[in-house]
């Protein structure tokens, strides 16, 4: 495995904790993520139920590629659930790999690894990797501006497999929003669905190598056989908001 790092600054991560949970921050009121101390492998943070919506078109990925670390919480969440995919996670904030032990972040092994590696480099060189890729990087300042741009979404699209399934997360907040929807559309030819994550502050963008979302049925909500039923109590409001998107984009 190899490494491929940012000149870039980085900032220090902080740890705020009380007595039901710990969380990770950039600067004093921006969560990036956040850990039951009672649950650790539960999704606290609505986004990241939401993202876990790709288990509606890809209910048993072989292979899973994650561009952010964080406190590890879709990290830790995949690796108990979906228990067939092999995971890589690249995070370029050393200082964020090294409180693996504080979010009890599992050590890599056959299944897992995580590569200090600057996600919008290490995608050029990852063609037909994973089945899905899941994107959700931000520092300091908010969304990394490298994981916006037309060339960075054309090489996840290099990395995805047949038929494979890019996730994002955006801010709503962003200036650029709808340019980077744009980006995302031109890359994938179309084949996207945005869903608001029910709080009003992130959009998580699905996008799809093939036309897995055009044929995909648009009824009732048909969450995958084989989910534990843990994970689905976490996992119905993402699947009903994202089936509810996919339904409105096609009327």
């Amino acid at each position: 495995m190899f490494d491929i790092h940012t000149s870039l600054a980085l900032p220090e991560p902080l740890i705020h904790q009380n007595a039901f949970k710990k969380s990770l921050h950039f600067s004093t009121y921006d969560v990036q993520s956040s850990m039951r101390h009672d649950e650790p492998d539960t999704l606290d943070l609505e986004y990241t139920r939401t993202m876990m919506a790709f288990l509606l078109f890809k209910p048993n990925p072989p292979r899973i590629g994650m561009i952010g670390l964080g406190g590890g919480s879709l990290a830790k969440f995949c690796l108990r659930y979906v228990t067939g995919a092999q995971m890589e996670v690249a995070e370029i904030n050393a200082q964020v790999i090294a409180l693996r032990a504080e979010f009890q972040i599992p050590p890599d092994s056959e299944r897992f690894s995580v590569v200090h590696a600057d996600g919008a480099k290490l995608m050029g060189r990852r063609p037909d990797a994973y089945d899905v890729l899941m994107v959700d990087g931000y520092n300091a300042h908010g969304l990394d501006p490298r994981l916006c741009t037309q060339a960075f979404y054309d090489d996840c699209h290099a990395a995805l497999r047949d038929d494979g399934i890019l996730v994002v997360n955006l801010p709503f907040s962003a200036a650029r929003y709808e340019a980077y929807l744009s980006k995302l559309r031109r890359t994938f030819l179309g084949s996207i669905v945005a869903v608001d994550d029910g709080e009003m502050g992130n959009c998580i963008v699905f996008a799809c190598r093939g036309d897995t979302l055009s044929t995909y049925p648009v009824g009732v909500v048909r969450p995958p056989k084989s989910i534990d039923p843990v994970a689905l109590s976490q996992l119905r409001a993402g699947f009903a908001l994202t089936m509810s998107a996919l339904r409105d984009q096609r009327c």
